[in-house]
C-alpha cells in the first residue's frame, strides 16, 4: 500500500496542529508522500502565513522596508520548530529570502515560500527527504502547467526517494521562474505526486470530515457523503463548493487513484471517498449534492429566424475570446441565446461587449442580468429516476424563488438553475429540503 498526504494550512498553523499530522503520518506506514501547505491561521482573526509574504512582498516591491514583515514571518515559522522541539535553523533560507525580495523576485515567488518554508520544517520533524517543487512541477514559458512533463520529473526523482516532502502549490518554469497554482493549489501538487508515484489512495487532510451534499454554512446539519465519484465533484466543486480544488481530480482521476477527504482534527472519521464509481446513496436518495456561487452576469440575445443562421453561436465566442472572458455556460432557445459569465471575469467590459455583439451579431435586442446566482445540483442517478426536475422546480415555487434560468448538462448528472442573488440562500435550503 502506497499513499501520498496532503494538509491543509489549518492542519500546519502551530506546532500542536504538526503533532497532529505527525501521528496520522506515522499511523500508518504506507504514508510516504506528504504535500504540505503553508501554515494557516491560528485563531479567528489571524493572518495566514501566505498574506504575510504577500504583504510583505508588497513593500519590498514599492521600496519600503520590508525586514520587520520578514521578521514576523520567521517567528511564525520559528515558533512551531521551537514547540516541535527541532534542531533546525531556517536562517540561511531566509537571508536568500531578503534577497530575492530585495532583487524583486515576483510574487508568486513569494506567495510560494510558505509551501517551500513549512516542506522543510516537515521534512525535519519527519525524518523525511525534502524535495523541491520547483524542480519536479513543471510550467511552460505561458505559466501553463506541463503535465505529463511534470510527471516523468517527478516518477524520476521520487523513485530514487522512500519517503519524501513535496511542498504544495507551487513550480517552476523551464528558466527557473517559480510559478504557483491558483488558491488551493496544493490538492492539484497531492494529486501530481499521487499520479506519479503510482498510489493506492491519495488523502486531502483538511478541516472538515469529507464531503457534505450542502454548504454547511447555509443548510444546519447537511448529511455527509460517503463516497462520490470523480465526475460528480468535479460538478460541485466547479460551481463552489470548496473542499476540494476542482483542477486537483484531473490527475487523480486519470490514473484512477481514489481520493480521501479527511479531517486531521477526527482522524477516526473516515471521510468522503472519491472514485470511479458514483455516489452511495441512501435509500431513496437522488442526488449526492447541491453547490453554487453568486456574482454571474446572464446576456440574452434575441433574434428571429437565430437556430437557422449559420455561424451565430462562434462568432459570439469569438468576441469573448477576443475579451478573453471564459463562457460558464450557454442556455439557448430557438430565437434565443443566452451566454452566462462571471461577473468577476467581466472586469468592467460588459459595454464593449455589448457594443461587439451588436456589431458583429446584429440581434433584434439583448437582455442583461447582472445579478444572477447559479446553483447546480449534481447525481449520477437522476437521469435514471422521473420527476426530479418537478420536484426541484416545485420546491423553488413553493419558497417563491423566481427562477431566471435552466441549464442541464448533456450528461444529464446536474440541473443548474439561475436565480437573482437575494434568492440564493432560500433556493439551496428549498432544494435541500426537497430531497
Amino acid at each position: 500500500m502506497k499513499k501520498v498526504v496532503k494538509f491543509g494550512g489549518s492542519s500546519l498553523a502551530n506546532a500542536e496542529q504538526f503533532k497532529k499530522v505527525g501521528e496520522i503520518i506515522r499511523s500508518e506506514e504506507s504514508r510516504r508522500y506528504v504535500v504540505p501547505s503553508a501554515p494557516g491561521k491560528r485563531f479567528n482573526g489571524d493572518t495566514k502565513v501566505t498574506d504575510m509574504l504577500y504583504a510583505c512582498y508588497e513593500a519590498a516591491e514599492a521600496g519600503e522596508e520590508f525586514s520587520g514583515k520578514l521578521q514576523a514571518i520567521k517567528e511564525r515559522f520559528e515558533e512551531i520548530i521551537k514547540g516541535l522541539s527541532l534542531d533546525l535553523s531556517l536562517e540561511r533560507e531566509f537571508e536568500q529570502i531578503a534577497a530575492d525580495f530585495s532583487a524583486h523576485a515576483g510574487k508568486e515567488y513569494a506567495a510560494s515560500r510558505g509551501e517551500f518554508l513549512n516542506g522543510k520544517v516537515m521534512a525535519a520533524y519527519l525524518g523525511y527527504e525534502f524535495v523541491d517543487a520547483a524542480e519536479v512541477i513543471r510550467f511552460d514559458k505561458n505559466g501553463v502547467l506541463e503535465a505529463e512533463k511534470t510527471n516523468r520529473l517527478l516518477e524520476k526523482r521520487l523513485a530514487k526517494c522512500e519517503k519524501a516532502v513535496i511542498p504544495g502549490f507551487y513550480g517552476a518554469k523551464v528558466d527557473g521562474t517559480i510559478k504557483t497554482f491558483s488558491r488551493g493549489g496544493s490538492d492539484i501538487t497531492g494529486a501530481l505526486v499521487a499520479r506519479a508515484v503510482g498510489a493506492d489512495v491519495y488523502e486531502n487532510w483538511t478541516d472538515v470530515s469529507g464531503f457534505l451534499m450542502a454548504d454547511p454554512r447555509i443548510v444546519k446539519d447537511p448529511k455527509p457523503i460517503s463516497t462520490v465519484s470523480y465526475k460528480e465533484l468535479r460538478e460541485l466543486s466547479y460551481m463552489g463548493a470548496s473542499v476540494l480544488h476542482e483542477d486537483a481530480i484531473y490527475p487523480a482521476r486519470i490514473a484512477n487513484i481514489p481520493i480521501n477527504i479527511r479531517n486531521t482534527n477526527e482522524p477516526e472519521n473516515p471521510g468522503t471517498m472519491i472514485t470511479s464509481e458514483p455516489a452511495k446513496l441512501e435509500e431513496g436518495q437522488i442526488i449526492a449534492g447541491i453547490a453554487g456561487s453568486k456574482d454571474f452576469t446572464v446576456i440574452t440575445m434575441y433574434k428571429a429566424l437565430l437556430s437557422s443562421e449559420r455561424g451565430f453561436i462562434r462568432k459570439m465566442s469569438g468576441v469573448l475570446e477576443d475579451f478573453d472572458i471564459p463562457i460558464e455556460h450557454i442556455p439557448s432557445g430557438v430565437d434565443t441565446l443566452s451566454v452566462v459569465i462571471s461577473n468577476k471575469q467581466l472586469g468592467g467590459k460588459l459595454e464593449d461587449i455589448l457594443d461587439e455583439f451588436e456589431r458583429q451579431l446584429k440581434p433584434d435586442h439583448m437582455e442583461v442580468s447582472d445579478d444572477i446566482a447559479l446553483i447546480a445540483t449534481v447525481g449520477a442517478g437522476m437521469s435514471l429516476r422521473t420527476g426530479v426536475s418537478a420536484k426541484l422546480f416545485t420546491a423553488l415555487a413553493e419558497k417563491k424563488v423566481n427562477i431566471r434560468m435552466i441549464d442541464q448538462g448533456s450528461s444529464e448528472m446536474n440541473i443548474i438553475v439561475g436565480v437573482e442573488n437575494k434568492d440564493f440562500e432560500k433556493a439551496i435550503r428549498a432544494i435541500y429540503g426537497a430531497f
